[in-house]
């Protein structure tokens, strides 16, 4: 009933994560076509992890991040002149009469 626990060497973990850091998939995805649990994965990639071999996003990722950066200058627009009005109305109110 004892279950034994696989273990990985040093280079078969650094493959690993070079492999992980290569792929566009998720991290669940790659964990359940390796087999490995994610949680281990994860770990293996904070330990070995090298910026070098990630890839480029993809484009839907760019479009959403592109998409939500335009909404959120819009956002900041707006709050601007809110500001700007409140400033304007706060020292036409706070003037003596």
């Amino acid at each position: 009933m004892t279950e034994t626990r696989q273990s990985y060497n040093e280079e078969f973990k650094r493959k690993t994560v070079k492999f992980i850091q290569e792929q566009t998939k998720t991290l669940p995805q790659i964990a359940e076509e390796l087999s490995i649990p994610s949680g281990t994965l994860r770990q293996w990639l904070g330990k070995y992890r090298t910026m070098e071999n990630e890839p480029a996003a993809n484009m839907e990722t760019i479009r959403t991040q592109e998409k939500l950066l335009k909404q959120q200058e819009r956002e900041i627009e707006e709050l601007k002149e809110e500001l700007a009005i409140l400033k304007k109305a706060m020292h036409i109110f706070s003037k003596e009469r």
